[in-house]
């Protein structure tokens, strides 16, 4: 499940027997998701544990930090991990889905003061200075996932290439997507 502006991987299943055993791996959290990102500024410390609730906001289109016990509020919790950084300015940052939450990472980027380059939702453009050549497009990338094979045998891995725009962005600012894999 993806946002409709985030780029990568979308898994399909075959037949109605594996997409209920692929469910049933997503519902008892047994598959591993890496998104990649490039965030404003530097995240302190450079790994972390963000856990929050989310709900919805009063006008739907977002998802807002919410208090515990507050209606329709669900716990989330992602991981985050500083790659490399371009200065102070921008951040590749590595990010580990624990639940899935409609716009979790996007709503957790921007909570600890760093969000997602590009996003329409969360980052205000208005203050922020492109570095030269960047593209005011979600910078969010289903980069990998680990999942069990629905026949019981083995696992599904299964990577994708940075699309054209972030890839142009990590090109201008030096970040080298096949030194790294999650």
């Amino acid at each position: 499940r993806l946002d409709r502006e985030t780029s990568g991987i979308l898994l399909l299943a075959k037949t109605r027997k594996a997409a209920q055993s692929l469910s049933k791996s997503f519902r008892a959290r047994q598959t591993r998701k890496i998104y990649w990102a490039l965030v404003a500024g530097v995240p302190k410390p450079r790994q972390g544990r963000i856990s929050t609730y989310l709900t919805r906001d009063e006008d739907e289109e977002r998802m807002r930090i919410a208090r515990h016990g507050e209606t329709d509020a669900q716990h989330s919790v992602s991981l985050y991990s500083v790659v490399e950084n371009a200065g102070p300015k921008v951040s590749w940052v590595s990010l580990r889905p624990i639940t899935g939450r409609t716009h979790q990472l996007r709503a957790h980027a921007a909570h600890i003061g760093h969000p997602i380059i590009g996003d329409p939702k969360y980052f205000n453009i208005e203050n922020f200075e492109f570095p030269g050549g960047l593209q005011n497009k979600l910078h969010l990338h289903a980069r990998r996932i680990v999942i069990p094979h629905p026949s019981g045998r083995g696992s599904i891995d299964i990577s994708a290439p940075l699309p054209a725009h972030m890839q142009q962005s990590w090109n201008l600012l030096g970040f080298d997507a096949a030194q790294y894999d999650p």
